[in-house]
């Protein structure tokens, strides 16, 4: 989703640009013929073989663009299962308020943040204390229950109205009382179902407290991502800028040539329309960073009032990509998510036997013991003691019906342990060939900058001296701002793709810095 976002903000621009750059290079190569000169003319042979390099390289550029046009590295957090991503990790719980100051945020300050304030996590943290108090209420079945319990009782009996008629006997009795004080014990002896059905809470909140470690690798991975956009975001604003002076240059010695009467109004008006479609991509990307920077603080928990600058960068930091089938060992053993998939599994294999074992006898205990009587002084201690063994004779439908939900359960929980598995794997190898291929596109789009910068200076000294007009200027112009443009979003797809290294290999959250920052 990131990426895709880098890329519509110039989509645009992806078929005019390729363009561009060929006419640039047309463009280059006649210039070089000087002005008036067919295109086999030996007249300056020195100038055409100069602008055939160039124009070689300028075939690379577009080659090179026409790499970043594809799809890169995904970049957004989701579960390996589904693929899908949990809208709770972009927000937040916001802790405090904002300040009257210019916050200087660096990228571990905002993961630190994250850690502490995104919804994601606390969400999780939360179904982990859950998960916590319904192991312990199914154990609570295993264990000895003790209640107890004072009465005091005061009565007066009509015998008649219980058709006892005594002749010379009163049949009102009382009023008399009665003091109980006493304590009751119950104790399940015997139950397989009570203990497979703890066995499925325990391993149910195994489960939920890996689940919640796993969150922490996708709050670093989102924040992560929203902080490196911010990055790009800013890298846009002042390569705009530059291109903004540029263009104001250009716009100036087209106003001299034009009054000093060697250059048309036209090339004034063209070189006008650039300075201007700069002014408007200006305010285009500084808007871009200002809602970026919006959805980071969302992320972190900082209040939207809050102003803050990014204090880091995100050069190129090379990164060592490892050996693919030995990462994915890695990974089986480090990814909490896969952990967290092979708990759910127990418990539906322990809700499996529970299911059979509902059919079997169990043995229960229940006793009291206390002190009864009309008073403390008068009475005496009694007690009851009793043992019960139950087994159901009749539940054929309920007994075959529970056998076959969990059995189903514990189908669904094996194939989806299977299946992340595999995309734990696929994860780990997509990551090595994103940092493989972004680190490549760095290196093509930065050589992609070099070019466009020596055709633009060219285009601009061949005005000057006025063997040109602006055209080949504004197109050059046109090429450089897309060269910086994808140089940019090469570096952040180059850092997007490590810290996705990072989450599959499950340790995001604790070496981040060493992805980041390269090995």
């Amino acid at each position: 989703m990131g990426e895709m976002v880098l890329l519509k903000r110039k989509g645009w621009m992806n078929t005019v640009v390729l363009a561009l750059a060929l006419c640039v290079a047309g463009g280059t190569m006649g210039l070089a013929q000087g002005p008036g000169k067919p295109a086999g003319s030996n007249s300056n042979s020195g100038s055409s073989t100069g602008s055939t390099g160039v124009t070689n390289e300028l075939g690379e550029a577009v080659q090179a663009e026409q790499q970043l046009a594809k799809p890169g590295p995904s970049v957004t957090p989701s579960t390996s299962t589904a693929g899908s991503v949990d809208p709770s990790f972009h927000g937040s719980l916001v802790r405090d308020k904002a300040t009257d100051g210019v916050l200087a945020l660096s990228i571990d300050d905002a993961i630190q943040r994250g850690l502490r304030n995104n919804l994601g996590l606390i969400l999780q943290s939360s179904s982990e204390k859950q998960a916590s108090g319904q192991r312990l209420e199914a154990l609570q079945k295993l264990l000895p229950t003790a209640t107890g319990q004072a009465s005091i009782e005061v009565q007066q009996v009509n015998l008649a109205a219980y058709g006892l008629k005594f002749p010379g006997l009163n049949p009102i009795i009382g009023p008399f009382q009665t003091e109980d004080f006493r304590v009751y014990l119950t104790q399940s002896l015997f139950n397989l179902k009570s203990f497979q059905d703890y066995l499925a809470a325990r391993h149910n909140f195994e489960a939920a407290k890996l689940t919640a470690q796993d969150a922490r690798d996708l709050v670093v991975l989102t924040v992560g991502n929203a902080y490196l956009l911010c990055i790009a975001d800013a890298a846009r604003i002042e390569a705009v800028k530059a291109e903004m002076d540029t263009s104001k240059v250009s716009l100036d010695q087209a106003n001299a040539a034009h009054e000093a009467g060697t250059s048309p109004r036209l090339d004034v008006l063209r070189a006008q329309v650039d300075y201007q479609n700069e002014q408007q991509q200006l305010i285009a990307t500084t808007n871009d960073l200002a809602k970026d920077k919006l959805s980071l603080a969302r992320t972190i928990g900082l209040p939207l009032e809050q102003k803050f600058e990014l204090s880091d960068t995100a050069p190129f930091a090379a990164l060592d990509a490892p050996d693919a089938d030995k990462a994915f060992q890695q990974a089986l053993k480090q990814r909490k998510d896969l952990a967290a998939a092979a708990e759910t599994l127990k418990a539906a294999e322990a809700q499996k036997k529970s299911a059979f074992d509902q059919q079997l006898p169990h043995a229960d205990f229940a006793g009291d013991y206390g002190d009864l009587g009309e008073t403390v002084g008068h009475s005496h201690a009694t007690y009851s003691a009793t043992g019960t063994i139950s087994a159901p004779i009749l539940q054929i439908a309920q007994t075959h019906g529970d056998e076959l939900v969990a059995a189903g359960q514990y189908d669904q929980a094996k194939a989806k342990l299977s299946d992340q598995v595999q995309q734990v794997n696929a994860d780990v190898r997509d990551a090595i060939l994103d940092i493989q291929t972004a680190a490549k596109l760095v290196e093509a789009t930065k050589s992609n900058v070099d070019l466009a910068n020596e055709a633009l200076s060219e285009a601009q000294q061949r005005f000057k001296v006025g063997i040109a007009d602006t055209l080949p200027v504004s197109q050059a112009l046109a090429a450089d701002e897309q060269a910086r443009d994808q140089y940019i979003s090469a570096l952040y797809q180059h850092n997007v793709a490590k810290l996705a290294l990072a989450r599959a290999l499950g340790v995001a959250a604790t070496n981040y810095k060493d992805y980041l920052g390269g090995k």
